[in-house]
């Protein structure tokens, strides 16, 4: 049986902010704490061991799976601004043909992580065979421009992949709002981009590496080796580093890997070459 939250128990600031930072400990805590639920209760409903759900509560133990995610919105009854900051279609969500949309009927979608800190290893791990690795970021310092950027170790390898990074345009007025949305300054985020640049114009020699600067606003960060994307999401307070981090496969029929692989040609191909 589902718990029941009042409804103002979802609208509170610290309950949105552990949603979004898919903080599963905290909401449990949350559920506790405005529900009354015991930890007993919140494993039955979420179909869990009242072991699991301890650990998770004290932080021993994450959650990652799309299909955990899933279960726990379900026994929490979450509505659906809620399950929307969790990363999770709405309940009643429709696709055409009136079916339900189920994230889980994509299977392209093999992983959830709560940041990129938390993918940071297995993005790493793929990164020392790929062939091909494309970026899309706003500055890109914490990615691929500095020594010990996340990519880094990949791009200087003695068999460097084939590399394509897209910047935001420092002249964009995009990148002034991005700024605004991140409490910088749009000169200290346009130097960043620059550095990248001029880091990656160092580079440039030893391999295959292209640059472009795109104008638009920021909304997805996506990180390409090979047949595998790693998508987080750009949002007003938080950079794409803080944001939950998707792990997509390519699949014969899958919408999203080749969704947001044509998007991303498509950046390219109107975007300005700079390296």
């Amino acid at each position: 049986m589902s718990i029941e939250l009042p409804e103002w128990a979802w609208q509170r600031a610290e309950v949105r902010q552990a949603l979004r930072a898919r903080d599963v400990g905290a909401v449990f805590r949350h559920v506790q704490q405005y529900a009354g639920a015991s930890q007993a209760r919140i494993a039955t409903a979420t179909g869990m061991t009242q072991a699991r759900v301890n650990e998770i509560n004290n932080g021993r133990r994450e959650v990652s799976r799309l299909d955990v995610y899933e279960r726990i919105a379900d026994g929490l009854n979450m509505p659906d601004d809620a399950r929307h900051l969790l990363g999770l279609a709405a309940r009643r969500e429709k696709q055409s043909g009136g079916r339900a949309f189920d994230l889980a009927a994509f299977p392209e979608v093999v992983r959830v992580y709560a940041e990129q800190a938390s993918a940071a290893e297995e993005i790493r791990r793929q990164a020392r065979t790929a062939v091909e690795l494309d970026v899309l970021a706003v500055r890109g310092l914490g990615l691929i421009g500095l020594n010990d950027s996340l990519l880094r170790g990949a791009v200087i390898r003695p068999d460097p992949p084939r590399v394509r990074v897209l910047l935001l345009d420092p002249e964009t007025p995009a990148l002034a709002v991005r700024a605004a949305e991140i409490g910088e300054s749009a000169e200290s985020l346009a130097s960043g981009v620059r550095l990248t640049e001029a880091r990656l114009r160092e580079l440039s020699g030893g391999g295959d590496v292209r640059v472009y600067r795109y104008r638009m606003l920021p909304t997805w960060r996506i990180i390409r080796l090979d047949s595998t994307l790693f998508v987080s999401a750009f949002d007003a307070g938080w950079e794409g580093h803080e944001s939950a981090t998707y792990k997509v496969m390519e699949t014969p029929h899958g919408p999203l890997y080749r969704g947001f692989r044509r998007m991303f040609e498509a950046i390219v191909d109107d975007g300005v070459r700079t390296v």
